[in-house]
């Protein structure tokens, strides 16, 4: 029989302490886990009340750009449509929908293509069922506000067509889009006479005091544009109108306008205010040819 000394010995005290380091050891990982598995949860719970945060941020920030867009519908068509015709009121609450319901997506996180096609396609519906030459004054205003509102989803993200992205430029023919388009509205005073005559036809002697421009000076310019195709005097001596094409190029150019209203090129300190303008071509009644 072996005495109670041989159980207290060197190697069974050894064997005692691996075990309880063991078991120690054992203790620190399930800690360790434990503390692991409680830093994932207050992460993710962080991160959800900061999702909600940003989520309760973005539809404030909706919603009051929501209610700006609103405004900015009632006082353009109220500003800016015809004033006095039988059906505008009707006509007014049209396009109020309309401009309503494509200033709705604003407050998604995503807009598609599909949504702002299709409003489009419901403002030309509209325009085909038009019935004065002067509803087209209206309708203008309509598609600036609505490219307005597209341009303040691009602005914020969420809205991006695959057009836009890779833009088939392949077709545009550089010596058409010059001698077409932008040498006949390159002179201010060719501009000028062309918005004047968007939406009513205009006399020479209301383009002379327009333009500050008489006799042969305002005749070349009214030429230069007819030659172009952009407009078109009715008999001789006879008013002057716009054509189709000088409407679309106007109508473009106001598209293009609307959709830089966001740069800083719009308040560039070089940039000369439009009176003045007007007063130095008033003060040039000859201008050299």
């Amino acid at each position: 029989m072996k005495s109670g000394s041989e159980n207290g010995s060197p190697e069974a005290l050894t064997i005692s302490d691996d075990l309880e380091l063991g078991e120690v050891k054992a203790i620190r990982e399930k800690l360790s886990e434990m503390h692991n598995d409680i830093k994932k949860v207050m992460e993710f719970t962080s991160r959800l009340r900061l999702e909600a945060a940003i989520e309760r941020s973005r539809q404030e920030y909706s919603n009051a750009l929501l209610n700006h867009l609103f405004e900015d519908i009632d006082s353009g068509l109220e500003q800016n449509m015809v004033k006095k015709y039988p059906e505008k009121q009707k006509c007014t609450s049209a396009f109020t929908a309309l401009l309503q319901q494509n200033a709705g997506l604003i407050t998604k996180n995503r807009v598609d293509d599909k949504s702002i096609s299709d409003n489009r396609k419901k403002l030309e519906e509209l325009r085909c069922e038009a019935p004065y030459n002067k509803c087209e004054k209206c309708f203008s205003e309509v598609s600036s506000l609505l490219v307005k509102q597209v341009n303040l989803m691009r602005s914020m993200r969420i809205y991006t067509n695959n057009q836009e992205q890779k833009p088939n430029i392949s077709a545009l023919k550089t010596s058409v889009v010059m001698s077409e388009i932008l040498e006949p509205v390159s002179n201010p005073q060719r501009l000028e006479i062309l918005r004047a005559v968007a939406f009513e036809m205009k006399s020479f002697s209301a383009f002379s005091e327009l333009t500050g421009l008489r006799g042969g000076n305002l005749l070349f310019h009214l030429q230069k544009l007819m030659e172009s195709g952009l407009i078109l005097q009715q008999h001789e001596r006879g008013d002057y109108m716009i054509t189709e094409k000088g409407f679309k190029i106007l109508q473009g150019l106001n598209e293009i306008y609307s959709s830089l209203q966001n740069y800083p090129l719009q308040n560039s300190s070089k940039q000369k205010p439009e009176k003045n303008d007007l007063m130095e071509r008033k003060e040039k009644t000859e201008m050299t040819i």
